[in-house]
C-alpha cells in the first residue's frame, strides 16, 4: 500500500529553478523596487486574513540575494502580522531578465483566467449556507450578491429594448423610492 506520504520522484531530465522551500526572515526579503503590481491597504488586509485563516500556504520566490520575484503582497500582509520568517522559494539560475519577466507573468496570467460562473455562484452559496465567512475569499460585497443570486448585465439587443418600452411597467427609484413610468421620463427629459 502507497504511503499518503510518499514523495514524487523528480521528472527525468527537468531542472526545476526553484525546487525547495526554506524560511527566511521577512526583514531580510528585498521588495523588487520596479514592482509595477500595487497591493491597496484593503487587499494586504485580505491577505492577511487569509493567512489567519488557511495558514501560509504559497511560498514567496525569491532570488539567492532575497529579492522579491513573487509574493509581494503576502510579504506586506506578513509585516502587517508580524511574523518574523516565512517559507520561501529560491530561483536559481536566471538572468535578470527572466527575474523581471516573471514578476509581470506572475501577477498578469491569472488575471488572464475567468470564472464559470454558475459554478462559481452555487459554490458561494454553499459556502454561504455553511456559515462560511465570504469575506476570506476576496470578492466585494455587491459582486458576491450578484454572483450567487444571478445579475445579468449582459447587453440586450434593439428588439430586446423594443419589448421593454412597450412593457410599460412602473419603476422605482432605489434611491428615493420615487414611482414613475420609465416610458413617459426618458421621453421628457
Amino acid at each position: 500500500m502507497a504511503s499518503a506520504k510518499a514523495k514524487a520522484a523528480p521528472t527525468p531530465g527537468v531542472k526545476w529553478p526553484a525546487d525547495a522551500i526554506e524560511r527566511r526572515k521577512v526583514s531580510a526579503l528585498i521588495p523588487y523596487a520596479r514592482n509595477a503590481r500595487t497591493h491597496s491597504d484593503a487587499q494586504v488586509a485580505q491577505i492577511a486574513a487569509s493567512i489567519r485563516e488557511w495558514g501560509w500556504t504559497n511560498p514567496v520566490l525569491i532570488d539567492a540575494e532575497g529579492g522579491l520575484i513573487a509574493g509581494h503582497g503576502r510579504v506586506l500582509a506578513a509585516r502587517k502580522l508580524g511574523l518574523e520568517d516565512i517559507p520561501c522559494m529560491i530561483a536559481t539560475g536566471w538572468t535578470d531578465a527572466q527575474k523581471r519577466a516573471y514578476i509581470l507573468a506572475d501577477n498578469q496570467l491569472a488575471l488572464n483566467a475567468d470564472w464559470e460562473k454558475t459554478l462559481l455562484g452555487g459554490e458561494l452559496q454553499d459556502l454561504k449556507a455553511e456559515g462560511f465567512d465570504l469575506a476570506l475569499v476576496g470578492f466585494d460585497p455587491q459582486m458576491l450578491e450578484d454572483l450567487m443570486y444571478g445579475a445579468d448585465f449582459a447587453p440586450g439587443s434593439l428588439d430586446d429594448q423594443g419589448r421593454l418600452d412597450k412593457v410599460g411597467n412602473d419603476a422605482k427609484c432605489p434611491s428615493c423610492g420615487c414611482v414613475f413610468d420609465p416610458v413617459e421620463h426618458v421621453a421628457a427629459d
